[in-house]
């Protein structure tokens, strides 16, 4: 991308010159952990990275895109094999000394470009706490929650969010590579009582993943479409320049 700045392709001249008209450094999170048997677990690591750069460049000359956090929050994940998950107390350091690094250039403003849920939570305490240990303004944001209209025009799953119809999408248009197009499987859905601690419920708890589906996924990724993806990627990428650049301004 020869309109974005992307520090993992960068000499040290070129970030120097970079840096007077950077004003936010961009941080991908994603996670690497079990997406069914259609999906490979690097996922939302890939699905951060390449929404972060098409970020970037959006942004240009004012964004400057980091290295991608590859692991995250991932301890529901963890009876499928080949989960591999963080500690929030070490994700929070992990963006710590990223955040304190690029502070150290310059830079004060800073985007966690996030691709899991399951580091919503820990990203709400992270950027409370580092926002005033650290003296910088940050924010984070979910890749593509900002289209979630489109995702209730275009999905027939109602309950989708993981290595589903709509995720798959995302991948398809995004990062083909990451599918297994011949693989592709709906959710064997358990019924148990994670429908009573689900988002919008009296209460809120902990499951593991295999309690609510015995395969991994969620929706029906049969279903999904390039098509579907890129109109939900590029709907939340408008938005989220849009909110970005306001942010900068204000």
């Amino acid at each position: 991308m020869p309109n974005a700045y992307l520090l993992t392709e960068m000499t040290w001249p070129e970030v120097k010159t970079a840096l007077k008209t950077v004003k936010i450094a961009i941080i991908p999170l994603g996670a690497h952990e079990q997406h069914g048997p259609h999906m490979v677990e690097s996922c939302d690591a890939v699905l951060a990275e390449e929404m972060g750069k098409r970020l970037t460049e959006k942004l240009h000359p004012e964004a400057l895109m980091t290295p991608t956090v590859n692991m995250g929050i991932s301890p529901h994940h963890l009876h499928f094999p080949g989960t591999i998950s963080l500690e929030p107390a070490t994700l929070i350091a992990i963006l710590r000394d990223m955040i304190k690094s690029l502070k150290q250039h310059g830079i004060e403003n800073f985007l966690v470009l996030n691709s899991h849920g399951g580091n919503q939570a820990t990203l709400g305490v992270a950027v409370e706490m580092l926002t005033r240990e650290l003296d910088v303004r940050i924010y984070y944001a979910k890749t593509t929650a900002s289209a979630k209209d489109v995702m209730d025009r275009r999905l027939e799953s109602k309950l989708y969010g993981h290595s589903c119809d709509r995720e798959v999408s995302e991948a398809m248009y995004l990062a083909p590579q990451l599918v297994r197009t011949d693989k592709l499987e709906k959710a064997d859905i358990k019924e148990g009582r994670w429908r009573k601690l689900r988002p919008g419920n009296p209460l809120q708890g902990f499951y593991y993943y295999e309690e609510m589906t015995l395969n991994g996924c969620l929706g029906d990724a049969t279903k999904a479409s390039a098509d579907i993806g890129r109109e939900i990627v590029e709907t939340a990428l408008e938005r989220l320049a849009k909110a970005v650049k306001e942010v900068l301004e204000a």
